[in-house]
């Protein structure tokens, strides 16, 4: 049977863009086979590519968000910068932005404005708070959105809340520009014509923060801070082993707390103990509750842990750090690894969540070098060789 084309094949996508939220959501799209021409600063480019130098001398950020893209720097404040992105965009199907508020609208670059003038073009406007509202104009970090949308109120232990360990506000907002753009794309298919798509940070993480915020809205109170643990649910949470690992398990009915009492705690008689034989009565005896199983537990190595609490039937899981989960076996058994190559050499990466069988494989693409193709697309706009030399010798290009 023959292999089909990735879906986004022969679709180019132009990106100013820069730091998670929009480079994250371009990705994913390249990931689809789409053609990313990644528009950048020239001085130090996406400021992502400062923020460390983990990954081999590259900024981890800017390795995970930015494979298989093209790198043009511009100078924006310059119009002859602003006019290559012009013609970059009449040959595009997709744009997407997420500059400070209110510098795309001063460029003509506005979701808005581009298409108006180019009907079939899906442009994507990715904000912090929203094109209007007292918050539009307000500097928005991954953190402070995290803030503002609650997430840190629910995320730690009753004695502090933390924010997430991973940019979720960005993530968010990069998830649901990409699904923006391929519904905007699908109704293109069928209108022939793109339009805006709009996403703010804030909308995108209240949204995922619909079970607090209904549970807070309709029954009076917000879901408590409980660690790994969980507020409405025993046992639910990290216990160690005898070997110094934790191994989290949970207890979704009162049936496999039978089971975990026959087969791992070995006392059978919890099963049907007033105390512990519902789950409202296991948590109003947390402590309790937890104490059995920590004592089970704590007697066995987390593997063996593991092998007995599957064999109860009970949900369980190694509690790993970031580079056991690069050494995953489930990861390494699914051949879910792949090299990309980068600046500074090949680099390990993950194939994208989706997978589309019988399709062709993402094509996993390099991490780009600032600038490093610049030339070949301001040679591919129509520029002859005189106008980038003095482009380039009036530091609009590099």
């Amino acid at each position: 049977m023959e292999s089909q084309p990735l879906p986004l094949d022969g679709i180019t996508v132009v990106a100013v863009e820069q730091a998670v939220a929009a480079p994250f959501a371009t990705r994913q799209l390249a990931d689809l086979g789409a053609r990313v021409i990644k528009v950048e600063r020239i001085d130090g480019g996406d400021f992502a590519r400062g923020y460390d130098s983990a990954a081999g001398g590259l900024a981890s950020h800017f390795v995970w968000c930015n494979r298989g893209k093209e790198s043009i720097a511009l100078d924006l404040k310059d119009p002859r910068g602003v006019a290559v992105v012009r013609q970059l965009i009449a040959g595009a199907d997709v744009f997407v932005q997420n500059l400070a508020h209110g510098a795309a609208a001063r460029l003509g670059l506005d979701a808005a404005t581009l298409c108006a003038a180019h009907p079939r073009l899906v442009a994507v406007d990715i904000s912090g708070y929203g094109p209007s509202g007292p918050y539009a104009g307000k500097r928005a970090y991954d953190m402070l959105v995290q803030c503002e949308a609650g997430l840190v109120s629910v995320t730690g232990t009753p004695g502090q809340p933390v924010k997430a360990g991973i940019p979720a506000a960005d993530i968010a907002a990069a998830m649901y520009a990409f699904s923006g753009v391929l519904a905007a794309l699908v109704r293109r298919g069928v209108s022939g014509r793109g339009g805006p798509v709009e996403v703010s940070m804030l909308d995108a993480l209240a949204e995922w923060m619909g079970h607090p915020l209904h549970h807070a809205m309709h029954g009076g109170t917000p879901p408590a801070r409980t660690g790994l643990a969980h507020a409405v649910i025993a046992p639910y949470d990290a216990y160690p082993t005898a070997d110094g690992g934790r191994v989290l398990l949970s207890v979704q009915n009162d049936r496999e707390w039978r089971r975990l009492a026959e087969q791992v705690i070995g006392r059978p008689e919890l099963g049907t103990d007033p105390d512990f034989a519902t789950n409202a009565a296991r948590v109003e005896n947390r402590e309790r509750t937890d104490a059995l199983v920590g004592k089970a537990l704590g007697g066995l190595g987390a593997d063996e842990a593991v092998v007995l609490l599957e064999r109860a039937g009970v949900a369980c899981a190694r509690l790993r750090d970031v580079q056991q989960l690069a050494e995953h076996p489930q990861l390494a058994a699914r051949e879910r690894w792949r090299e990309v190559g980068s600046p500074v050499g090949p680099l390990r990466a993950l194939l994208p969540p989706i997978t589309l069988p019988g399709g062709g494989e993402a094509p996993m693409g390099d991490v780009p070098a600032l600038g490093e193709h610049t030339e070949a697309l301001l040679r591919a706009v129509g520029m002859a060789d005189v106008e980038i030399a003095a482009l380039r010798r009036d530091g609009v290009v590099a």
